[in-house]
């Protein structure tokens, strides 16, 4: 029996991780997960990677969708996430609650650091719009490389992610504080999907994409921060 392979981004990883694990339990088929930036994930199965499930933000399985690259019928709508701002563990919490306020933390901050993927895109923009200069963003691969330079740093850094990403750092042991959501105004909510690549041969991928939208897979993902 061919494994299944499970190729994503961003903060759904822990989520379907628990899930593959599920579907592994109930289905008999062993299910492998990788997680990795977008940009790379989004490189791969545009090039053809024989992955059999691709877990992306709903604007690249468009482009997915677009370019043949997954099967359109078999595509689930996983989730939506939100993003948030994290800091130094032991730091003074700010307030966020505002856009105004906002402001005032940004302003404060030295830097905020942000991946290279669409949700570091969508803060370096709105930081830019906000009337802060280019060089108060600082760029970082992903996630994990934010924060932890967030955490190591002695600048007063804020981190840019998605609120279940930086959960799961914090949950890991990264010297990181969950500083707040950004306020309702600035909000960024990104929508994941999932589908099977048209480059799959595996006959379990189907059901493994039929398996993500049961209750049982709703609440793992609700358990880790996607809504």
């Amino acid at each position: 029996m061919a494994t299944l392979k499970v190729l994503g981004a961003g903060p759904v990883k822990r989520g379907i991780t628990r899930i593959a694990e599920q579907f592994a339990k109930h289905s008999g088929h062993q299910v492998a997960v990788e997680f990795t930036g977008a940009p790379s994930v989004r490189e791969r199965v545009l090039a053809g990677e024989a992955v059999d499930v691709a877990v992306v933000p709903a604007a690249t399985m468009d482009e997915f969708a677009a370019a043949g690259r997954v099967a359109d019928t078999t595509r689930t709508t996983l989730g939506r996430s939100r993003m948030g701002l994290a800091m130094r563990k032991g730091a003074e919490a700010p307030d966020l609650s505002t856009v105004e306020s906002f402001k005032g933390v940004i302003a404060a901050a030295d830097a905020v650091v942000a991946n290279v993927a669409n949700s570091g895109n969508y803060v370096a923009k709105l930081v830019g719009d906000l009337g802060f200069a280019a060089d108060k963003v600082q760029r970082q691969p992903d996630a994990v490389k934010v924060m932890e330079q967030v955490a190591s740093s002695p600048q007063k850094l804020l981190g840019a992610g998605q609120l279940p990403e930086i959960r799961e750092l914090i949950d890991k042991g990264v010297a990181i504080e969950l500083a707040g959501a950004l306020p309702e105004a600035l909000q960024s909510v990104t929508a994941y999907d999932a589908a099977v690549t048209a480059a799959s041969a595996n006959a379990a991928a189907a059901a493994f994409t039929e398996y993500l939208k049961t209750p049982a897979s709703r609440a793992a993902m609700a358990a880790t921060g996607i809504d």
